[in-house]
């Protein structure tokens, strides 16, 4: 049994995103760190590998879609990303260390949290690591993700998205805590606390254009520029990734 579990997301190779999260008391005195998956493709995807390794048993690592990408990538498999220049760069990255920790990396992981009992903890849904669900998905759509879930787990912990949302759906706590490196909405690196039977959204708020200093001055990613600028500099609106995502939600 956890008293206090911090839940992170989609990192997406943004080390001072991370570090500076990392740094927030309320982060540094869990029990235990969740990082819901999408540690890579981004800029920085080694040394995210890497800083989250050095947590030792502080941290939990669930696999993302970008993980498992990069990673058949990493072993010559085609996954379809042949034309993305940062799945291309990032794969190569990936060092034998790496390439083992993502390959013992779960999918899915449950942990007896106090207040809340077993909470389940994945990157899209319990089915898929690239299903789409949002605030507003129908009851059914969520009973459709769900249906597989054994029936004690009230509470469901999911990323992918990067927005971040608490809500209820079929009496079931789902809980999205946002993205790390590439939020959309709303600025800032985004985590959640959960302690006591309470859910609480958080937010590090950081320098963007000092964010974009840091890590295009220690990436050698392809286009690391042009890539920060579209989707650090210049991120989604909650309204713009909601129509973006809908049809992927089945809408």
């Amino acid at each position: 049994m956890v008293d206090t579990v911090a839940v992170l997301s989609d990192i997406h190779g943004m080390l001072p995103a991370l570090e500076a999260v990392l740094a927030e008391p309320v982060i540094d005195h869990a029990d235990l760190i969740v990082v819901t998956g999408d540690h890579t493709w981004g800029p920085q995807p080694a040394e995210v590998l890497d800083r989250l390794a050095q947590l030792g048993d502080r941290v939990l690592l669930v696999r993302g879609n970008a993980d498992r990408e990069l990673l058949h990538m990493s072993h010559g498999i085609d996954v379809g990303l042949a034309d993305d220049p940062v799945s291309v760069w990032g794969a190569k990255q990936l060092t034998p260390a790496h390439q083992s920790l993502l390959e013992t990396m779960p999918e899915h992981a449950v942990v007896e949290v106090d207040g809340f009992g077993p909470v389940f903890f994945s990157h899209a849904t319990p089915r898929d690591d690239e299903e789409v669900v949002l605030v507003d998905s129908r009851l059914e759509r969520w009973a459709e993700v769900h249906q597989y879930l054994p029936t004690e787990i009230a509470t469901v912990v999911c990323g992918h998205t990067h927005m971040p949302f608490a809500r209820l759906a079929n009496q079931r706590l789902v809980i999205n805590p946002g993205s790390v490196g590439l939020p959309y909405g709303r600025k800032g690196a985004h985590w959640a606390i959960l302690s006591n039977g309470a859910v609480t959204l958080g937010r590090t708020l950081i320098d963007t254009e000092l964010l974009i200093q840091q890590v295009q001055g220690s990436s050698q990613m392809p286009g690391c520029g042009e890539w920060l600028t579209q989707n650090v500099q210049h991120p989604a609106s909650d309204i713009d990734a909601v129509a973006s995502f809908g049809p992927r939600d089945g809408r």
